[in-house]
């Protein structure tokens, strides 16, 4: 049986590493992915809304991607949305969808974003720590209050700590998989 504590933390640790591979996927690799324009916002009906709520997004080829508008009128505002995101593209539109070229990555860029990707990664790292120092500070919390048992006390922190140790292990994997696909040329 899961413990309750155990139980909780597990699931913020899995709301952390899906954050995390979030945030990788909205990273630019070589090959083109509908999540590389997560973060773009539209200028439509008179406010900002998500790319995703305009058009759908999808990748034909591997170096390209393309948005269908649901409404045709805002062909103009997604391609001048996309030139003006920080992303370094360059749409283009044909009257009934905008279609996105991917250049190659130099070397040097490729190389930054890797840099990008250990940050974002150290960045799930810290918070999973943090999750197990919450939980230990509530395990020791609860054993001087003598509502918990020295033994599982102890019992209890190993385990968090493996849990810990498990989930760092899936962002390194994430991290290494990542920078493998960033990498290729």
């Amino acid at each position: 049986m899961i413990d309750p504590h155990v139980g909780r933390a597990e699931e913020r640790m899995k709301k952390i590493l899906e954050a995390t591979r979030r945030e990788f996927a909205s990273i630019r690799s070589g090959k083109a992915s509908p999540a590389l324009l997560d973060s773009v916002r539209v200028e439509a009906y008179g406010q900002a809304v998500p790319l995703q709520q305009v058009g759908s997004v999808s990748a034909p080829e591997v170096r390209l991607l393309v948005v269908q508008p649901w409404d045709k009128s805002l062909l103009k505002a997604i391609s001048r949305a996309i030139q003006l995101s920080d992303l370094g593209l360059n749409p283009t539109d044909d009257g009934s969808v905008v279609r996105i070229p991917l250049p190659t990555l130099t070397e040097e860029r490729r190389k930054e974003l890797v840099k990008v990707l250990a940050k974002l990664a150290e960045d799930g790292r810290v918070h999973m720590r943090q999750v197990r120092h919450d939980l230990n500070k509530e395990i020791k919390s609860e054993e001087h209050g003598k509502a918990l048992a020295e033994d599982d006390a102890k019992r209890l922190t190993t385990e968090v700590q493996k849990l810990t140790d498990r989930y760092i292990a899936q962002i390194d994997e994430l991290l290494k998989k990542k920078t493998v696909e960033v990498m290729e040329v």
